[in-house]
C-alpha cells in the first residue's frame, strides 16, 4: 500500500516544562478504570425468561443497587461503628480539603501561549464515596451537568453558575442528546437510600432556563420491565426509556406515553439498550436462551411513531460494543467470547446493510479504551468520533481515522513518549480531525489539529496552561469532554463526599 494511503508517522510530542504549581492537590496518580454503569447483563436478561416460564431455579445472587455502587445509603457518612470502642474524635484524623486553584489564580499564572481557563470548584455535600458524573449537555452558550441531586448550568465563556435545579433523589441515567429546543428527561431513583432503589422515576428539565417541568414514575408489572437500571435516549421530541428486557418511548413536552417499541420476532429479540441524537436507534439482544446461536440487531425507528425504518442484525457470536454514530449509523461488534481481542468498525448505509466494515486493530487501536461491557450505555465510548466521512479513533499513544466509504487509513499519528489518552474530539474539513492529548502529572495536554499529513500537518490548537496540569489530568485521564467552538470543557468520571479525594466539577479551556 502507497504511503500517501496508509501514512502513520510516529510523532514525540514537544517536551514541555514541568509546572510549578503550588494549587495542585496532592494524591493523584495513574488515573483508575474508567468507570461504566451497568444494566442487566443479559445472562441475568435469559434467567429471567426462565422464570418467567416457570422454570424453577433455586438461587439468585445479590445485585446492587443503580449503577452498582456499593451498600451505603445515600444520606451515609461512615461505616458502621465496630464492636469495640471507637476512637475519640480527637484521635481521628482529619482529611484536608484538597487545595483546588481558583479561576483568577489559573488567569495570574497563564504563560504566554497558553489557553485561557476557568474552573468549578463545587463544595455540594456528597455522600463518602464515588458519585458517578452524567453527561455534559451544550445549549446554546451555557454548559449543563446532573450530579447526584442537582442539575446545574455554566456560563461557557467564564465559568459562572447561571442556575441549578435541586432534584429531590439522585440521578440514575441521562440521555446523551437534548431535544432541538433543549429539554431532557432524567431518571432519578425513587427513594434516597442507594440499596433497593428503583429508577422509575422521570423528570423534564428545561437547558435553556433552567425550569423543571412534569414529572412520572414507570409503570413495572414484573414481566421484564425491572426498573433495578434503565437505559434512556433521545431524538427530535421523543425519549426512549428502556426498562430491562421492554422499551416504550414518551412525549418529551408533557411525558405523554407515545407506543411500545415492540418486540422483534416475540420471545427472542429484547430491546437492551437505545441510542439518539438526529436518529433514534435500539439494540435488542437476541436468542439469549441458546447462546451459542445469540446475536445482536439494530432497528432505526422513527421517534414520532416507532415505524421501523431498517434492521441489521450481526453474525451469530457478535455483539453490538457502541453506537458511534446514529448518522451514518456506525457501530462496533464484539465478538461474544473473546470481545475487545475480536473487533471491528461497522459503518450502515440508510437501508441498515453494511457498506463497510474496518478491522483497526492491525494499527493497535482497542475497542473504546480496550473496554468491552454490552450492558452499559450505547454511546459511552469517548474514544471515537465520527464526521466528515472518517471515523477517529483514539488510544493511549495513537489516534487515526479511517474513511467509511473505502475502509482505509487517511491519517495517523501515535507517540513514544508516555501519554493517558488521545481523544478525538470532532472531525474538520479536508478530512482533518481535532484531537485532545492528555497531560501528565508533569506536563500539560492540549488540543491539536492533525489531517492527511499525519505528524507532518498538526498544528496545536490550544495549548493547556501548566498551572492546571495536575488538576487536567486527573480529570482528561478518566472524565469525560465536550467541545463547542474552540473550547474544551472536561469533568471527572466521578466526584466524591470524602474530602481527602475531592476533585473540581469542571475545568475548561479556550483561546
Amino acid at each position: 500500500m502507497s504511503q500517501s494511503h496508509e501514512p502513520w508517522y510516529r510523532h514525540r510530542p514537544p517536551p514541555w516544562p514541568a509546572p510549578d504549581n503550588p494549587y495542585a492537590p496532592e494524591g493523584y496518580g495513574p488515573p483508575p478504570p474508567r468507570p461504566r454503569r451497568r444494566r442487566w447483563p443479559v445472562a441475568a436478561a435469559a434467567l429471567a425468561l426462565l422464570l418467567l416460564a416457570g422454570v424453577g431455579v433455586y438461587a439468585l445472587s445479590e445485585r446492587t443497587g443503580p449503577n452498582h455502587a456499593g451498600s451505603d445509603s445515600a444520606g451515609s457518612k461512615s461505616p458502621a461503628p465496630p464492636a469495640t470502642a471507637p476512637p475519640t474524635a480527637s484521635a481521628r484524623p482529619t482529611p484536608t480539603p484538597s487545595r483546588i486553584p481558583t479561576t483568577a489564580e489559573i488567569a495570574q499564572r497563564r504563560e504566554p501561549g497558553e489557553a485561557s481557563a476557568w474552573i468549578v470548584d463545587d463544595r455540594t455535600d456528597l455522600p463518602r464515596r464515588n458519585i458517578p458524573t452524567e453527561d455534559l449537555w451544550i445549549v446554546g452558550d451555557t454548559v449543563v451537568q446532573a450530579i447526584y441531586k442537582r442539575v446545574v448550568a455554566h456560563r461557557l465563556s467564564d465559568g459562572a453558575q447561571l442556575w441549578s435545579v435541586t432534584l429531590p433523589t439522585p440521578v440514575c441515567e441521562t440521555p446523551v442528546n437534548a431535544t432541538p429546543d433543549g429539554k431532557v428527561v432524567i431518571v432519578l431513583q425513587n427513594v434516597e437510600a442507594w440499596t433497593g432503589a428503583r429508577c422509575n422515576q422521570l423528570r423534564m428539565i428545561d437547558l435553556r432556563t433552567g425550569k423543571a417541568g412534569w414529572h412520572k414514575r414507570l409503570t413495572e408489572t414484573g414481566a421484564g420491565d425491572d426498573t433495578i437500571i434503565v437505559d434512556s435516549a433521545i431524538s427530535g421530541g421523543t425519549v426512549a426509556i428502556v426498562q430491562s428486557m421492554k422499551a416504550t418511548a414518551y412525549k418529551v413536552a408533557d411525558g405523554k406515553k407515545l407506543y411500545d417499541i415492540p418486540m422483534e420476532n416475540p420471545g427472542k429479540c429484547y430491546p437492551g439498550r437505545v441510542a439518539g441524537g438526529s436518529r433514534l436507534l435500539v439494540l435488542a439482544d437476541c436468542a439469549i436462551t441458546a447462546l451459542e446461536k445469540a446475536y445482536d440487531q439494530v432497528r432505526e425507528i422513527d421517534p414520532a411513531t416507532g415505524k421501523v425504518r431498517w434492521r441489521y442484525r450481526t453474525e451469530p457470536g457478535r455483539r453490538i460494543g457502541q453506537v458511534l454514530s446514529v448518522a451514518p449509523a456506525v457501530i462496533t461488534t464484539v465478538h461474544r467470547e473473546t470481545h475487545a481481542d475480536d473487533w471491528r468498525v461497522v459503518a450502515l448505509g440508510p437501508d441498515g446493510r453494511a457498506r463497510r466494515t474496518i478491522d483497526p486493530r492491525g494499527k493497535g487501536f482497542k475497542h473504546c479504551g480496550d473496554s468491552v461491557d454490552t450492558s452499559a450505555d450505547a454511546q459511552d465510548c469517548r474514544e471515537a468520533v465520527v464526521g466528515g466521512g472518517l471515523v477517529l479513533l483514539g488510544g493511549d499513544d495513537r489516534v487515526g481515522a479511517y474513511d467509511l466509504t473505502t475502509g482505509k487509513l487517511v491519517w495517523g499519528v501515535k507517540s513514544e513518549e508516555t501519554s493517558y489518552g488521545y481523544f478525538p474530539l470532532r472531525a474538520g474539513t479536508g478530512k482533518t480531525g481535532f484531537v485532545y492529548q492528555v497531560g501528565t502529572l508533569s506536563g500539560p495536554g492540549r488540543v491539536f489539529r492533525v489531517g492527511p499529513g499525519s505528524a507532518d500537518s498538526i498544528k496545536d490548537v490550544l495549548k493547556l496552561p501548566a498551572s492546571t496540569a495536575r488538576v487536567e489530568f486527573g480529570m482528561g485521564a478518566v472524565g469525560k469532554n465536550a467541545y463547542a467552538g474552540d473550547r474544551l470543557v472536561l469533568a471527572p468520571a466521578g466526584l466524591s463526599g470524602d474530602d481527602a479525594q475531592h476533585k473540581p466539577r469542571m475545568l475548561s479551556f479556550a483561546p
